[in-house]
């Protein structure tokens, strides 16, 4: 399979891929980095890409499965978290200037278990502020674009969300739906 066809495969495709070694972790994570490169400066899915962190995660995930320790389904998946949900060590900012240089201690929850079970993490995806209300082009953070029409929006809140998994930025996606928040972007984007 060629690099240009990696970002195509669903979650359920690469999992059995990876743990019979047809394609490594490695392989997978540097395709979709590349894939960010390209495309991430029209698309703004990202408001932080996390290149090198991911590249030891992918490195470490191939190290493991090579001995045979496969952690499970998620092992060696390249995603992405609405920045929302906060990472250790990594600026968690909710898309809102009042939160621009937090820098959480401690993960998340679903960070911690999605990390656990292997995954690799790409980044933090746009949003909008506060994960309330709709696009604010005044805050300073990137407004994400719809990968099929770059005029429309992709929905909110989780609008980093909906278009990183439609432009094949990322295999998944954390967000977060109190009012539709996953639900629009899936449907703007055509998930």
């Amino acid at each position: 399979m060629s690099t240009t066809d990696l970002h195509d495969l669903t979650i359920h495709e690469a999992g059995p891929l990876l743990r019979q070694g047809q394609i490594s972790p490695v392989e997978l994570t540097r395709a979709f980095l590349q894939r960010i490169e390209q495309l991430d400066g029209t698309l703004q899915a990202y408001i932080t890409v996390l290149h090198d962190r991911a590249m030891a995660a992918a490195r470490t995930a191939e190290a493991e499965m090579l001995r045979g320790d496969y952690r499970g389904p998620m092992h060696g998946i390249p995603i992405a978290l609405k920045d929302l949900y906060d990472t250790k060590g990594i600026r968690t900012t909710a898309s809102s200037k009042v939160m621009a240089d937090r820098v959480p201690t401690d993960d998340a929850t679903t960070t911690a278990r999605l990390e656990g079970a292997g995954a690799i993490l790409l980044g933090k995806l746009a949003m909008h502020e506060f994960a309330l209300g709709g696009p604010d082009p005044t805050n300073g953070f990137p407004l994400a674009r719809n990968p099929w029409n770059l005029e429309h929006i992709p929905g909110g809140s989780s609008s980093g969300s909906g278009t990183g998994i439609a432009a094949g930025l990322c295999m998944g996606s954390l967000g977060s739906c109190t009012g539709g928040s996953i639900r629009g972007p899936a449907a703007y984007c055509s998930i």
